[in-house]
């Protein structure tokens, strides 16, 4: 909102810089000596709300600019993530999600790149002072440590991490089970990527196709609790990141825009597919799907299309793209956004419109007081299962949110995953009772 200052007052004049009409949602600012401002920013288009897999990208603003400059290819770097971290007037440090990765970039004001952490690993913080800079991180052995990132790479190319804690030590005696990287080629080409988590023993186990939300975001390296819970009760556990999700540039993140339940249909299928030809330990015909939001999406609208599951679990959902808006927090702009402005194009989309064609025995999950996905989301899909016949229940959990399984009271997030581990030893027995 433009402004002026008020010089009898001493006050300083104040000018627009970023205006709406340049169609750049803000997320951070952080300002240096000489008048230079650094933004991270997405380009929301003329609309102000084309949102729909845009990622986050830096802008630098010098006290004479007309406007920002960006500094960062939005196509195939995504800050969204991120904060900014100043290490001197002229480069800030950045967080961008690379394909199950958080890296540690270096930006300069002319807009030189230069990562400084891409190991395997999530960063997840960053701190700099007295000419060292360390990260907090996460990866497949630890829920968070601190490391010093060093200022050279060593010469055989290896890590240039220094690690300066071990907080995850316990986690790893107690038994953690590895991440195993797989990429899958699906029926139309396209290369699908994710991780298999297998239990102890040789199996052949039964296996849980567990789909992210977002649809935007992303399965990484980070130790995963969901993953460790259900492979130490005995199933092996499928994580991929579908055509949808982020970290593989914004052509991979908006080819579902207005055709949701299409091509990351095919690649979670394709995925499931996959694992169980290049594991020989997973029982592909002992198979269930699960998913959180828009994971809840993508597994109600797969058992709509697809009945070779023994199970599914639809947990916070987003599954009804009419009643949303209007009734979401974000009801004003995602529905339409994903799945069209056009009412029949968003029926096609819409698994309580397909409801009636599930077979497949469902348990849907929810929270009491979820503003992003309303229960009314849950309460018509389970009540259109039961008139379709379907077996299926229904569990909520009073005074929780969209973030019960990550942040929700801890008794809860217990009796969740035991809810969860129920419905699954009735539905798809672990041989032996793992459990």
């Amino acid at each position: 909102v433009p402004a002026h200052g008020d010089a009898a007052a001493g006050l300083p004049e104040v000018r627009t810089v970023v205006s709406h009409e340049a169609g750049l949602g803000v997320a951070e600012v952080a300002s240096v000596e000489g008048g230079r401002t650094y933004l991270l920013a997405q380009d929301l288009g003329e609309s102000g709300v084309d949102f729909v897999a845009r990622n986050t990208a830096l802008y630098v603003l010098d006290a004479d600019d007309a406007a920002p400059r960006v500094l960062t290819d939005a196509e195939t770097v995504d800050l969204g993530g991120s904060g900014i971290t100043i290490e001197d007037r002229d480069a800030v440090l950045v967080l961008n999600g690379s394909r199950g990765t958080v890296q540690l970039l270096r930006v300069t004001s002319d807009g030189a790149v230069e990562a400084l952490v891409d190991d395997q690993v999530e960063v997840t913080g960053v701190g700099v002072g007295g000419g060292a800079v360390v990260v907090a991180l996460t990866d497949p052995r630890t829920h968070g440590d601190l490391a010093l990132v060093r200022g050279d790479r060593p010469a055989d190319g290896g890590s240039a991490l220094v690690p300066l804690t071990d907080f995850s030590a316990p986690l790893r005696e107690a038994g953690i089970r590895p991440l195993h990287e797989l990429v899958v080629e699906g029926r139309d080409g396209y290369p699908v990527h994710g991780w298999v988590v297998l239990p102890e023993g040789e199996g052949p186990h039964p296996v849980l196709l567990v789909i992210h939300g977002g649809p935007y975001a992303a399965y990484g390296v980070h130790l995963f609790d969901e993953a460790q819970v259900y492979a130490d009760a005995g199933y092996a556990v499928l994580l991929c990141n579908p055509r949808g999700a982020a970290g593989y540039g914004q052509a991979h993140g908006r080819v579902i825009k207005e055709r949701m339940g299409t091509v990351d249909m095919h690649d979670v299928l394709d995925f499931l597919d996959g694992a169980i030809a290049v594991h020989d330990a997973i029982d592909g015909s002992r198979a269930g799907i699960m998913g959180g939001s828009y994971g809840g999406y993508l597994t109600a609208w797969t058992i709509a299309h697809e009945h070779r599951f023994q199970g599914a679990i639809v947990e916070r959902g987003f599954l009804d793209p009419e009643l949303f808006t209007g009734t979401s927090d974000i009801g004003t702009f995602f529905g339409e956004e994903y799945t069209g402005h056009d009412e029949e194009t968003r029926r096609a989309q819409s698994p309580q419109a397909f409801a009636h064609q599930v077979r497949t025995p469902t348990f849907v999950v929810h929270s009491e007081d979820d503003l992003r996905c309303p229960l009314s989301q849950a309460e018509r899909y389970h009540l259109a299962l039961v008139r379709a016949g379907v077996e299926t229940e229904m569990l909520v959990f009073p005074g929780e949110d969209h973030e019960l399984s990550r942040s929700g009271r801890p008794r809860h997030r217990v009796q969740r995953f035991e809810a969860i581990l129920d419905w699954w030893d009735r539905h798809l027995p672990v041989a032996g009772g793992a459990r």
